[in-house]
């Protein structure tokens, strides 16, 4: 599956209004640290459809809590 600039967009943007390290982010997604990196970075936007479906799910997450 492939994420869109707007997935990345958002993944970055919850990143950083909530001050997570990567590693910090990786441990809230599920997701593991070198993907993500790459996946910031834009060298990697095509993914398997587990790592899709983890961090769709926390940026839905994110962004429907009350917090």
């Amino acid at each position: 599956m492939k994420l869109s600039e707007q997935q990345v967009k958002a993944l970055k943007r919850k990143r950083g209004e909530l001050n997570l390290t990567l590693n910090e982010l990786a441990n809230n997604t599920g997701v593991n640290r070198y993907t993500l990196g790459t996946i910031i970075n834009h060298d990697r936007l095509k993914v398997q459809q587990r790592t899709f479906l983890k961090l769709n799910d926390w940026l839905i997450d994110q962004y429907t809590s009350l917090k």
